[in-house]
C-alpha cells in the first residue's frame, strides 16, 4: 500500500469503494470490450494548477485490482503543481486499470480540490499570525481523508469528532440554561478542552469565569472581533467562525484572532480537474 494514515484503513476503504462501483456483475464494459491479455499504460495529470493530495491512495486502487501493476508517483501530496503536470504513471492489466480508473480519479480529484482551496485561504492570511483550521463539516465516512487534505493545503486540524473536546454552542447553552451552567458542567465532567461559542461581547466574561479554555467568536464583524480579542486579553485562544470567505478572511485575520475556522474547505471545495489518459503497451 502506498497510502498510510493513522486511524484510517486504506485497504478496507479501497475494497468497499470498488465494490460499490463494480456491484454484483463487475465492470461489464471492460469485460466485454478489453481482451484478457491486453495491457495499458497511463499517466494521471492535472489540467489546472493544484495542490496535490491523495496520490498514494489513488495508486492503491490500481494495485488492489492488479497487484503486479507498476506505479510511479510523479507528484507529492502537499506540493503545488502547474497545469499539465504529471502526477502518477501506471502500467498493468488493462481491464484492472480501467475498472479502477474512476474510483482512483474520484478520490484524488476530491482531496486535491480540498487541498487547493485550503492553500488559497492559507496564502490569504500569510503574515497575520492567525492559523487556519478546519471543521467537522465533512462527508460522512471521509472525515480523516478530508482533514488529511486540509493539512496538505496548509491548514491545522481542529476537532476530529465529538470526543476530543467539548464545544458548547447556542443550542447547548439554551438547553443548559445559560453559558455559565453549561461551562461549569463541562468543567465538573473533567473535560480538558472546553470551547464555548459566543455571539455577543457580554458573553465573554461569563464564559471565561466559568472555565472556558477557548472562545469561538461566531459571526462577528471585524470591528467586533477586534474588540472581543481585546476583552479576552490573551487569556484563552480565540477562534473566528461563521461565513468566512476568501475575500473576507484577511480582514478577519488582522483583528488578532488566534484561529479562523472555515467549513467550506471540506464542505464546498470543487473537485480538481485531473485526468488519466491511457495508451496501449
Amino acid at each position: 500500500m502506498f497510502f498510510e494514515l493513522d486511524g484510517f484503513d486504506t485497504q478496507a476503504f479501497v475494497a468497499a469503494t470498488l465494490d460499490e462501483d463494480m456491484g454484483p456483475a463487475g465492470d461489464v464494459t471492460s469485460a466485454a470490450v478489453i481482451p484478457v491479455e491486453a495491457r495499458f499504460a497511463g499517466v494521471m495529470a492535472s489540467r489546472d494548477a493544484i495542490v496535490a493530495a491523495g496520490l498514494g491512495l489513488a495508486a492503491d486502487f490500481f494495485i488492489h485490482l492488479d497487484p503486479d501493476c507498476r506505479v510511479e508517483l510523479l507528484g507529492k501530496d502537499g506540493v503545488a503543481v502547474p497545469a499539465g503536470a504529471a502526477l502518477l504513471r501506471i502500467e498493468g492489466q488493462a481491464r484492472a486499470l480501467l475498472t479502477a480508473e474512476r474510483s482512483a480519479l474520484n478520490i484524488v480529484q476530491h482531496l486535491s480540490g480540498i487541498a487547493t482551496l485550503t492553500r488559497a485561504y492559507v496564502d490569504a492570511i500569510a503574515g497575520t499570525g492567525a492559523t487556519l483550521i478546519d471543521t467537522r463539516k465533512t462527508i460522512p465516512g471521509l472525515r480523516r481523508l478530508e482533514k488529511y487534505a486540509t493539512r496538505m493545503g496548509g491548514a491545522t486540524n481542529h476537532r476530529m469528532g465529538l470526543w476530543d473536546a467539548a464545544m458548547i454552542k447556542d443550542n447547548h447553552i439554551a438547553v443548559a440554561g445559560g453559558i455559565e451552567p453549561a461551562v461549569r458542567r463541562a468543567v465538573e465532567a473533567g473535560i480538558a478542552r472546553i470551547i464555548v461559542e459566543v455571539d455577543a461581547l457580554e458573553q465573554i466574561d461569563p464564559a471565561l469565569r466559568a472555565g472556558a479554555t477557548w472562545l469561538l467568536l461566531d459571526n462577528m464583524a471585524p470591528a467586533t472581533l477586534r474588540e472581543a480579542v481585546g476583552l479576552v486579553g490573551g487569556r484563552v485562544p480565540t477562534e473566528a467562525s461563521g461565513g468566512v470567505r476568501l475575500e473576507t478572511i484577511r480582514a478577519i485575520a488582522e483583528t488578532g484572532v488566534t484561529y479562523i475556522s472555515v467549513g467550506r474547505l471540506t464542505q464546498s471545495a470543487p473537485a480538481a480537474d485531473i485526468g488519466l489518459d491511457f495508451g496501449a503497451v
